[in-house]
């Protein structure tokens, strides 16, 4: 019976799951390679708290069984419970050492994946506040595959974490020094992805990996970040995931007069006032149509044109803020939902960026098929673009894998996709 490593993603409305056998030796061919995982399995549900569209995929992306509706999804643990059986399905002889998580929020005091105890739970609950879409279903889904797999390693991966790298004056708001001191700082987020992001620079890109370079995980969550040498020096989002570049339904950067306003004139309450930031601002909010960017794209009315409009500016503005952070920028990388599928998008984020030095190949740009890393300017541009699809589940798979047994794992594995 194979030994395997399960990574859990989940989110508001949704899990994203992978399971990983942990093979006996490395790649094929590889000399001396140690134990490998190797992806099996992969799916989602979307829907947990109501319906629920559950969907398996084996390694190459095709699916193992019909996606399935599921009538209801009532929290992390029944969402858990149905990909669980789906696993057991597609992998009849599945046995977990380790399950890897995503856990949005880390505070300050974690700077590196931790392996979960009730210490490590608590301190999770207490950070719930600074992420409130996002952590409860972390930390619910967490305690849930404690129960599922009580003999398993369950190791927390922080989104926070890859950004705790930066000076000062990157972390702090001008504040009085105590609000500092209680943990009121930039933590920016997106981490995991924009790790994974910096160690596939120097196998697809190696005049970056060593350079300036700003990576876009551009998603239906969406922020930028800055990389030097491959560590994170500047990100756009700060205190919490509102920040930085609207989103889906997230309005990104505001005024902090308008909240103060809401709040005197408008009459809402903490809660009012999170819900409408969180879940009725952004792209949703301005357009009037969707949070989704492939029907604004589609979409001929004025409100859906003129919140893409807003999208695209703001990204320029602020690759134009992180590229001044470095003192100047080699390289751009798109990645995550739009930045890998939105080919309209990246085209006009590109070419509002010649002054920069970017030039843009439009028929590479256009042709790409979301497989792989590829270059989108041409042979001449002092800046290069690329795409690269994220692997978030690969990065927290790689990080859980440290954390299991050596009977089981042997040298520290590494992910085959």
């Amino acid at each position: 019976m194979s030994e395997h490593l399960l990574t859990l993603n989940a989110g508001s409305s949704s899990l994203k799951f992978a399971l990983f056998e942990i093979a006996a030796s490395g790649p094929p061919g590889q000399s001396g390679a140690g134990p490998a995982l190797r992806l099996a399995v992969r799916g989602g549900i979307d829907g947990p708290g109501g319906q629920g569209l559950l969907q398996v995929r084996d390694r190459h992306g095709d699916d193992i069984a019909p996606p399935r509706e599921l009538r209801k999804v009532p929290d992390a643990h029944g969402a858990l419970e149905h990909a669980l059986a789906a696993l057991r399905a597609a992998v009849p002889g599945m046995r977990i050492s380790g399950v890897g998580h995503r856990v949005v929020h880390g505070g300050a005091q974690f700077s590196a994946p931790a392996a979960v105890d009730e210490n490590v739970l608590a301190q999770l609950d207490a950070l719930m506040a600074l992420a409130p879409l996002h952590q409860p279903h972390n930390v619910a889904c967490i305690r849930a595959a404690r129960s599922a797999f009580p003999e398993a390693v369950q190791v927390a991966c922080f989104d926070t974490a890859f950004h705790r790298t930066h000076d000062f004056v990157e972390d702090v708001y001008a504040l009085p020094r105590s609000f500092y001191e209680q943990g009121i700082r930039r933590y920016g987020f997106h981490g995991i992805s924009y790790q994974y992001i910096a160690s596939q620079l120097p196998l697809v890109a190696p005049a970056l990996a060593g350079g300036r370079t700003v990576v876009a995980h551009l998603g239906n969550g969406a922020s930028l970040c800055a990389l030097r040498a491959g560590r994170s020096v500047s990100s756009t989002m700060g205190f919490s995931p509102l920040d930085g570049l609207p989103m889906g339904t997230r309005c990104g950067s505001i005024d902090p007069g308008v909240l103060l306003w809401l709040l005197q004139n408008e009459g809402l309450d903490a809660a009012g006032l999170a819900d409408l930031l969180y879940r009725e601002s952004g792209l949703k909010g301005l357009s009037g149509v969707s949070a989704d960017m492939r029907l604004l794209l589609a979409s001929s009315t004025t409100g859906a044109r003129e919140a893409v409009d807003f999208f695209v500016a703001r990204v320029k503005r602020e690759i134009g803020a992180l590229a001044a952070v470095l003192e100047g920028i080699d390289g751009i990388v798109f990645t995550a939902g739009i930045g890998e599928h939105a080919a309209p998008i990246r085209e006009r984020i590109l070419a509002g960026l010649g002054w920069l030095g970017v030039e843009p190949d439009l028929a590479a740009n256009g042709s790409y098929d979301g497989a792989g890393a590829a270059c989108l300017t041409k042979a001449g541009s002092r800046v290069q673009a690329w795409v690269i699809p994220t692997d978030e589940e690969g990065m927290i798979a790689d990080h859980t894998a440290h954390f299991l047994p050596s009977s089981v794992t042997g040298p520290a594995p590494s992910v085959i996709a």
